[in-house]
């Protein structure tokens, strides 16, 4: 009964808020309908750590920069900058046109001004240990200090690295780069969670945690489309229910406009294996897929160091390619994913990130003949004196992981297959705790070094996302040189040499390059696919 008050007390809130910023008709009022199948736990960009709070705080804020559907860095509050020939000097010319959404804590209660101090706050803030935001890695190891964030007048603003990163301008474009208005966050202390005053094109109204989240138009945002003031939708609620069928029933009934969750418990209902919808849905709404820069990998530790490395028999490189030609990509994909996913036949960098040649980076198809042989010659005939390993995964992938499984016994290899919480996985992985675990890479920025970045030396767990161990002198060569490299077709040819040697080596096996799956009811339009799975709600039309 709470639940059902809730909601008609937030449809009457939709009513009234809707009817104040817009003076059409209310059948003309367009409201955007979601679900999100887990609460969010703050909408303060500072600590958008997760799909669900990304999604939101791309509607509240903005920063800087912004991508577009191929991953190049555009305009945002920033409407020009420069970077210095030493690539260490960032200066950006803001626009005078971006405004605070209202609030009491301003004068009259009026929003103001984005100048070029407020930048400077809302980055010092970022790396505040006091503040302890998930986000300080931005600026961590390349900036010194709160000095290197600088508003050299109102609508200029310099940022000075302590050496070059290519990659710093799509870095930017992470939400936790937004601009945040220092006397609301003062004000709202803590608060500001649930408080979330930004210059995006929704501004935030209502938030009933675990139930319902309500924002509405910004009728003040600066950006257009073919000439036309952005946004096109007037609201957009988001619901909170957890139960993935319960919420695609809802979108059946069309009491959704969107829906991107493919759960195993219907996943045939809606599509076949080939990867197209089903006749029972055919028409009835849109159903697209796009490049999603996600890596779904198993690890393995190679670290001999470590004893559970030294004692396992996944030390010998012939065993890990051997694993990595038993696994039938595309017959997992098809079958357990109807056709969602491309198979990992290249490297660990994913298809859909810049650079991205399958014809510079060969890896492993299919090819259990092989496999067996390799196994023959590490010493263990059709598996014959290999102890049993184990594959660590979460109950998520148990399905895939036991695929794997099969395959693996199948040539010999006896395999145990351990599931954990994903918390408890992740601990074990950080402590080098397991030494063959499931695992994926989402892309946090449009550049491969973010991929890279975790066969780096000095990135060994805990300090860095290194879960395999992985140590090679010629590898880190490489990758602090790119970072001095400026040219992108060059910097492009030194990622793909390091991702082919971390492919040779074999310390992970690649199974798929994900993808993103969005279903829209057929009244809504202009729903942008792109590679990091950003939801953009500014462009979206509802007839």
């Amino acid at each position: 009964m709470h639940r059902i008050i809730t909601h008609i007390f937030c449809g009457l809130l939709l009513l009234g808020i809707i009817s104040c910023t817009n003076s059409g008709s209310d059948k003309e009022k367009k409201v955007f309908n979601m679900n999100l199948d887990q609460n969010l736990t703050s909408l303060d960009p500072a600590f958008a750590r997760n799909q669900n709070a990304l999604w939101m705080v791309n509607q509240i804020f903005n920063g800087l920069v912004q991508i577009d559907s191929n991953l190049n860095t555009l305009p945002c509050i920033a409407k020009s900058w420069k970077i210095s020939d030493d690539g260490m000097d960032y200066t950006f010319n803001l626009r005078t046109d971006v405004y605070f959404h209202d609030d009491p804590t301003f004068p009259g209660g009026k929003g103001r001004k984005v100048i070029a101090s407020d930048f400077v706050y809302s980055f010092n803030r970022l790396i505040d240990p006091k503040v302890a935001s998930s986000g300080s890695w931005i600026f961590s190891d390349k900036v010194k200090d709160i000095h290197n964030f600088i508003a050299i007048d109102d609508t200029t603003f310099r940022i000075k690295l302590i050496k070059p990163f290519p990659p710093f301008l799509s870095l930017l474009t992470a939400q936790y780069c937004s601009v945040v208005p220092e006397e609301v966050v003062s004000h709202y202390g803590k608060d500001f969670r649930s408080h979330p005053i930004g210059t995006g094109p929704f501004k935030f109204r209502y938030w009933k945690e675990d139930e319902v989240l309500v924002m509405v138009k910004n009728e003040k945002y600066w950006e257009k489309e073919a000439g036309q003031t952005l946004p096109f939708l007037d609201a957009v609620k988001v619901t909170f229910i957890s139960d993935k069928q319960s919420a695609f029933m809802n979108f059946i009934k069309k009491e959704l406009d969107f829906f991107d969750k493919v759960d195993g418990s219907y996943r045939d209902d809606i599509l076949t294996k080939s990867g197209n919808m089903t006749s029972k849905y055919k028409g009835k709404f849109k159903l697209r897929k796009g490049a999603y820069l996600c890596t779904e990998y198993a690890g393995f530790l190679v670290d001999t160091s470590k004893s559970i490395a030294k004692n396992s028999p996944l030390k010998y490189k012939k065993i890990r390619h051997a694993i990595n030609y038993a696994i039938d990509k595309p017959k997992l994909i098809k079958y357990l994913r109807n056709s969602i996913g491309i198979p990992a036949t290249s490297g660990f960098i994913p298809q859909g990130m810049p650079g991205f040649d399958s014809t510079a980076v060969k890896g492993y198809h299919y090819e259990p003949e092989k496999a067996a042989r390799l196994l023959t010659e590490a010493g263990f005939p059709n598996g014959k004196g290999m102890p049993q390993i184990t594959l660590s995964t979460s109950t998520t992938y148990k399905d895939l992981m036991e695929f794997i499984q099969g395959e693996l016994n199948a040539i010999g290899i006896k395999v145990k297959v351990d599931v954990s919480p994903n918390a408890s996985l992740r601990d074990m992985m950080s402590k080098n705790a397991v030494n063959f675990f499931r695992g994926s890479w989402i892309a946090d920025y449009g550049d491969a070094e973010n991929y890279l970045a975790m066969f780096y030396s000095k990135n060994k767990v805990p300090d860095g996302p290194n879960y395999t161990g992985y140590f090679n002198k010629d590898f880190d060569r490489l990758f602090e040189s790119s970072y001095y490299e400026n040219d992108p077709k060059k910097r492009f040819l030194l990622n793909q040499k390091m991702d082919r040697m971390v492919i040779e080596y074999a310390n992970i096996v690649p199974i798929l390059y994900d993808q993103s799956i969005v279903m829209t009811q057929n009244n809504i339009s202009g729903y942008p696919l792109n590679p990091l799975n950003l939801m953009i709600l500014k462009t979206v039309k509802k007839k």
